[in-house]
Parts: structure tokens; C-alpha cells; sequence
């Protein structure tokens, strides 16, 4: 197949090979470098992409919402069009087998329409009337409405471990673009190519659907100087972000830093908890092992919801299920990790945590030849030593996790409150462990932004109640999720209007209700 990537970025409607430094994507399997050559940004680019994002801000928020739906909708079909080429790359880009990308291939375009349901629908206007009471004593109310806005151009960041998915067109653009602001991407630098052909599928469903030019641009950039110029710039007044607390925490401490600070909305580290309870610890042990360790290796670890670490009362239940999880390990093959960097820092973060007093390894994986497997890995500890040692809480990224054996579910309970915020919290159990798994949920509730009961945390369902977010260090805003319908809310803002002629009104706050869309009018939700 003749590749149609060409080393470009995208600036509005141009597409430009980049002034700065060439950059190469790097085949994940060798690490040897994949043509073409990429040109990076240099400022000039920068400001280029603000300004134009700047200008397409109020034309773009102010289009019907049809139109805006018509251009997600465009966005998912240009990304089907692109065949087998777009997986190809990625796979070369990542080592992410083909089946993983062809399925987050079809995550990304259903979330697109997922989007475009949600901006037809209307609800996410928000729409409250308030109507005037002239004659109230003893005072009047005067005519008030509220509908949501756009907070204004977005700057994303594409993450390393779903190039797709949460990337150049992923959950964080689609549904910024849905809120009506435009976007400018900061390419990963890991997948420059896979980047490049959906940044050009966005690029023509924009021309397609007649969008402004600025509602999208494509960066790419050299080491930090890029990410952090673009948080910093005044245009941009939020951000999207998945990846390290380090990389997190610092594009917060810019946006903070600024005349007018913004929201970053940062997804950063999470270990996971996964409790097990006693009646389905004897019941079910063996097979919750074996299912542990399938989710523990699934995709290489390389999952912000991968299990990293479990907790159960000690005993005969407890060994057996450790010594069938062990047997399961040891039977997993080594595979390639997304980046030489990521399986470096997986590599330091197993020999750190194995050399922890009073943690002893149960198994470890069948190492293979390639330079950057990663040796699957399961370990032990008690719950006295990991109270002890805040490092055991530490994500490694990895497909490793960390048995915590408790001596009862006081114990266990006191785990659950020292660590810190989590994406998920899992509870296996039956029947007989209803009351102890009532006094854990308020506790699971307050540490984790999703909880799940007799299943494992990898697979994050795109749907109207998913919630793929949780409190710091998972992520910078406990209040919002990265995944499902309500990550829109993420990137809007309330604005109220006063006694306003109804002919100036925004569509959604008209009096005849033009849209047909369900509104709060005075305290009574109706579409009349």
C-alpha cells in the first residue's frame, strides 16, 4: 500500500511540513525510525494555530446545532475511509495488535456519534426559563434564562497509550469540538503518523461540512517547549490531557501561572484496587485468579485501569488464590510496550517496588528477546508494610500488580482509606458479602470515580453513565470524566439572560422553543 502520509501538520485548512527540527515516529517493535521525516512547529506556527482557533471561536459556537453534529458525524466517516493504512501505522507506531486497533478504531468513530446524538438531542444547552412575574410582591422577577456556552479553544494533548481513542480525534476532541470550541491537538510523538491521517480525515470533514478554519489544527513539536507554549497562550482556555502525574501536574501549574488561569483537565496516575471479598474468595478464588491475571497482562499493562493492586484477609482462600494468579503469570509471554521510554520507567518501577521491605515476588511472566517487553509480574506484600511504605502506592505502568494481604477487614478498610483518588475500585464477591461490601462502599465511593462489583476495571464502556475520571492524583478535577456524554460538560460554562427580547435570544432560550428541546421552565421539565 502506497502511503498518503506526507510528514505534515495541520494549521486550519493548510497542511504544512513544519520550519522547526525533522522528527521521526520510531517503529515501537525495533526502534528504528519510519519515514517520512516530520517538520516540527515553530512559534510562528503557535501563534498561527491560536489565532485562527481565536477568530473560529464565535462563528463555530453559533452554528445550528445540526451542522455541528453533520461535522462529527463527517470526522467518524473520514476515519472509516481511511482503511487499513490508519491501523497499519498504528500498529507499526505502537505494536498494539491489529484486532486492539481495528476495536479502538470503532470506539473512536462511536464516540464521534456519540457526540453528534448528544449535540441534536439539545439537552446539553442546559436550557432553564424563568419567566417574569411582573406582579409578584414585593418585588418583581424579571424574565431570566440560562443556557451552557463554550469555554473557548481547547488545546489537547494525545495520549501514548490509545492512539486513537484518545488522540487527534479521541474522546477529549470529539467532545470539545460537541461543546463548540475548536481545538488544537499537540501530536504524541510516538505516533506521528497515525496522527497525521486523522488529523487529515478532520481536516476534510471540516472542509466538508463548511466549518471555520481555525476549528482545527494538528501541532507537532519537539521535547516540552510546544505543550507548554500552547497551555500557556491566551487563546486557549482549557486543556485535555492523559498521561504522567509529572507531565499532568506541570502543564496545571502553567495554567494556573497565567493572567486569566484556565482548567486542565489532566487523567494521570491510578493503581486500582481490586477488593476481594471471603465468600466469593472460597467460592470463586480460582477462577477470579485466572481472570485477574488475563486483565493484569491485557493490552501489556499499558491501560490507565489496569489492576494494580488487590486486597483480601489472609488465609488458606487467600494463598490459593495467589498460588492459581502466579500460576496464570508465569504463563504470560513478554510483550513490546508503546515506547523504549515507557518500558524503561516499567522496568524501574517493578525492580523499586520488588526491593521494598516486605515485598516478595509470587511470579513473573516468560521473557522473550525483544528490547522492549515487558515481563509480566505479580507480587505480595502485607498490609502492615504497605501502610508503612507510600511508595507500594506508586502506578507502575505496566502489567504488574501488588497482593496486599489483610489481617481483617478493619485492616483492610484502613488500606482503602490512605490511598489516594482512583479511577476505579473493584469488589468481587457474592452474596454472603453484601454487609461487608455495605461498609467499604462509602469509603470506595469517595476514593474512586467509577465502582465496579464481580468484574475487572479494564474496558471503558463510551455511554451516557460512564464516569472515566476521579479524585487527584487520578485525575486534576475530581468533578468531571474524560469518557462517556458527560465529558461535554467538561468544556462548558452557564451564562444567564435578563429580560433579553426574545428575538435576540439564542435558539435554545427562544419562547416558542424553536429546537423542540426538553427545558426547565419555571421548575417543570417539558419540550412545550
Amino acid at each position: 500500500m502506497t502511503s498518503t502520509i506526507q510528514g505534515e501538520m495541520f494549521i486550519g485548512g493548510a497542511a504544512i511540513k513544519g520550519a522547526g527540527n525533522a522528527t521521526y515516529a520510531v517503529a515501537a517493535a525495533t526502534g528504528e525510525k519510519l519515514e517520512p521525516a516530520f517538520g516540527t512547529a515553530t512559534k510562528d506556527d503557535l501563534e498561527r494555530a491560536c489565532t485562527l482557533a481565536g477568530e473560529a471561536f464565535d462563528p463555530y459556537r453559533q452554528l445550528p446545532d445540526a451542522q455541528r453534529a453533520a461535522f462529527l458525524e463527517a470526522i467518524a466517516q473520514a476515519i472509516v475511509d481511511l482503511g487499513a493504512e490508519l491501523i497499519e501505522r498504528a500498529h507499526a507506531e505502537t505494536a498494539l495488535p491489529i484486532a486492539r486497533l481495528e476495536g479502538e478504531r470503532g470506539r473512536t468513530v462511536g464516540q464521534l456519534k456519540l457526540f453528534a446524538t448528544l449535540v441534536r438531542e439539545g439537552r446539553w444547552h442546559g436550557a432553564i426559563v424563568d419567566p417574569a412575574q411582573p406582579q409578584r410582591a414585593p418585588l418583581p422577577r424579571a424574565d431570566l434564562r440560562l443556557r451552557r456556552i463554550g469555554l473557548g479553544p481547547v488545546a489537547v494533548f494525545g495520549a501514548s497509550n490509545f492512539p486513537l481513542a484518545f488522540s487527534v480525534a479521541g474522546g477529549d476532541t470529539a467532545s470539545a469540538l460537541a461543546a463548540g470550541c475548536p481545538v488544537i491537538v499537540k501530536a504524541h510523538p510516538a505516533h506521528l503518523g497515525t496522527s497525521e491521517l486523522v488529523g487529515r480525515a478532520i481536516q476534510r470533514a471540516a472542509r466538508e461540512t463548511g466549518m471555520p478554519e481555525g476549528v482545527f489544527s494538528l501541532l507537532i513539536g519537539e521535547g516540552i517547549w510546544l505543550g507548554e507554549a500552547l497551555v500557556a497562550h491566551p487563546e486557549i482556555q482549557a486543556v485535555g490531557f492523559t498521561g504522567s502525574r509529572q507531565g499532568g501536574l506541570a502543564l496545571l501549574r502553567i495554567a494556573q501561572a497565567r493572567p486569566e488561569p484556565i482548567p486542565v483537565y489532566a487523567e494521570m496516575s491510578s493503581i486500582n484496587p481490586v477488593v476481594l471479598l471471603p465468600e466469593a474468595l472460597a467460592a470463586r478464588g480460582e477462577q477470579i485468579a485466572r481472570d485477574f491475571a488475563d486483565s493484569v497482562a491485557l493490552g501489556v499493562g499499558q491501560f490507565c485501569t489496569n489492576p494494580g493492586i488487590v486486597l483480601a484477609l489472609e488465609g488458606a482462600a487467600l494463598d490459593a488464590f495467589c498460588a492459581t494468579a502466579a500460576q496464570a503469570i508465569a504463563a504470560k509471554q513478554a510483550a513490546t510496550m508503546l515506547t523504549p521510554g515507557i518500558h524503561a520507567a516499567y522496568c524501574r518501577g517493578v525492580s523499586h517496588l520488588s526491593a521494598l521491605e516486605g515485598v516478595s515476588e509470587l511470579a513473573h511472566g516468560v521473557a522473550t528477546s525483544g528490547a522492549h517487553d515487558a515481563v509480566p509480574t505479580l507480587l505480595r506484600t502485607e498490609a502492615r508494610a504497605f501502610l508503612a511504605q507510600a511508595a507500594m502506592e506508586e502506578e507502575i505502568f505496566g502489567p504488574s500488580s501488588l497482593i496486599v494481604a489483610c489481617r481483617d477487614i478493619g485492616e483492610l478498610r484502613a488500606v482503602l482509606r490512605r490511598m489516594s483518588g482512583q479511577l476505579t475500585a473493584t469488589v468481587q464477591l457474592d452474596e454472603g458479602d453484601y454487609e461487608q461490601a455495605r461498609t467499604l462502599l462509602p469509603t470506595l465511593e469517595r476514593k474512586a470515580g467509577r465502582v465496579l462489583f464481580n468484574g475487572f476495571p479494564t474496558g471503558v464502556e463510551v455511554c451516557h453513565a460512564m464516569v472515566h475520571g476521579g479524585p487527584f492524583p487520578a485525575t486534576s478535577d475530581t468533578r468531571t470524566t474524560s469518557v462517556g456524554a458527560t465529558a461535554i460538560d467538561r468544556f462548558l460554562r452557564p451564562v444567564c439572560y435578563q429580560s433579553v427580547p426574545d428575538t435576540l435570544l439564542p435558539e435554545a432560550l427562544k419562547h416558542g422553543n424553536p429546537l423542540a428541546i426538553w427545558r426547565l421552565v419555571d421548575g417543570e421539565l417539558t419540550r412545550d
